[in-house]
C-alpha cells in the first residue's frame, strides 16, 4: 500500500472516529452533565498530551500561552454548545450541522484577510444553508433548541479553525495543542462549578465515553490528521474529513436507531455537498494564491532558479 493511499485510509478512520463521537457523547449525557463531561474529557487528553510533549515545556512563553488559550476558548465554546445541544437534538442532526463550520470559514476569514469569498464558496454556503433549513426546521418553521445550539457550535469551530491557521505556523504544534486542550478543561470546570450540580458517581458508560473521546477523538485523531496530511493533498483531505457527518448519521442509525426521513436525507446531502464545494474551492484558491506568490518571487529574483 502506498503512503498516499495509507494516509487516505487513516484520515477516513479519523472522520469515522469523529462521526461516532456524537453517538458516544449522546449516550453518556444520560448519566453526566455536559460541562463535567467536557472537563473530564479534556483533562484526560491534556494529561496525555503533557506526557507526550513534556520535554518541550521549557519552550513555553507568554505569546504561546496567550495564543493557545485564545484558540482553546473557541474550542471550549464549540464543544460546550455541541454537548449541550446533543441533549435536545438528534445525533445525526448534530453531526451535519457541526460540519457546517467548514463552509463558514471562508466567510469569517473576510474579517482577517479582507478578501471576499469566491463565487464557488458562496454557492457552497447557499447549498449548505438550504440543506440546514430542511434538516433543522420543522413543519411550523421553528428551529429546535438543540439545532440552534449546535449551529453556534459550528460558528465557534469555524473561529477556532481561523485562529489555528493564524497561530499554528509560529508556535510548536504539540505545545499549542496541549495548551488548547488544557484551556478547554479549565473553562469546562468553571462552567460545571457555576451552572451544574455536583459531579455524580461515574457509570461504566461515562467512563467508556471519556476514554473514547479523550484518547481517540482528541489526542489520537488530531495527531493522525496532522501527520498524515504530509502524504496526501489538501483537496483529498477535505473530501475525506467531510465524511465525518455522514459517519455521524450512519452511527446514529446503527447504534441509536434514529430514522432519517426523505426530507432529512435531502437536507443532509445538500449540507454535505455544500461543505465539499466550499472547502475544496477554498483550499484550491489558497494554493493558487501561493503559486502566484512564488512566481512573483521568481520574477523579482528573490529565488534561485536552477538552470
Amino acid at each position: 500500500m502506498s503512503k498516499k493511499l495509507g494516509a487516505d485510509f487513516a484520515l477516513l478512520f479519523v472522520a469515522a472516529i469523529w462521526g461516532a463521537t456524537f453517538v458516544t457523547v449522546k449516550n453518556a449525557l444520560a448519566d453526566i452533565t455536559p460541562f463535567y463531561f467536557n472537563a473530564l474529557r479534556f483533562s484526560l487528553a491534556a494529561l496525555i498530551l503533557g506526557i507526550i510533549s513534556w520535554r518541550k515545556f521549557p519552550r513555553l512563553n507568554k505569546s504561546l500561552v496567550v495564543s493557545g488559550s485564545l484558540i482553546g476558548f473557541f474550542l471550549f465554546l464549540g464543544y460546550s454548545f455541541q454537548t449541550i445541544g446533543l441533549q435536545y437534538t438528534s445525533a445525526s442532526n448534530a453531526g451535519f450541522i457541526t460540519g457546517l463550520s467548514v463552509v463558514l470559514v471562508p466567510f469569517f476569514s473576510i474579517f482577517f484577510s479582507k478578501k471576499a469569498p469566491s463565487w464557488e464558496a458562496t454557492i457552497g454556503a447557499l447549498m449548505a444553508a438550504v440543506g440546514l433549513g430542511l434538516l433543522s426546521l420543522d413543519d411550523t418553521l421553528h428551529i429546535n433548541t438543540g439545532d440552534f445550539l449546535v449551529l453556534l457550535c459550528a460558528v465557534s469551530f469555524a473561529l477556532h479553525i481561523i485562529f489555528v491557521g493564524r497561530y499554528s505556523p509560529i508556535h510548536d504544534t504539540f505545545l499549542l495543542v496541549t495548551i488548547q486542550v488544557a484551556a478547554v478543561a479549565v473553562l469546562s470546570f468553571f462552567g460545571a462549578f457555576f451552572y451544574e450540580p455536583p459531579l455524580p458517581a461515574l457509570t461504566g458508560q461515562v467512563w467508556m465515553a471519556l476514554l473514547i473521546t479523550a484518547i481517540l477523538a482528541t489526542v489520537f485523531a488530531f495527531l493522525v490528521q496532522n501527520w498524515m496530511q504530509k502524504f496526501t493533498t489538501p483537496t483529498r483531505t477535505a473530501i475525506i474529513l467531510s465524511m465525518e457527518p455522514v459517519f455521524g448519521a450512519l452511527f446514529a442509525f446503527i447504534l441509536l436507531g434514529e430514522i432519517l426521513t426523505t426530507r432529512d436525507w435531502t437536507g443532509s446531502i445538500l449540507v454535505f455537498l455544500g461543505m465539499i464545494f466550499a472547502e475544496i474551492t477554498f483550499k484550491t484558491h489558497r494554493q493558487k494564491n501561493q503559486r502566484y506568490t512564488e512566481n512573483d518571487q521568481l520574477i523579482l529574483g528573490q529565488k534561485n532558479v536552477p538552470y
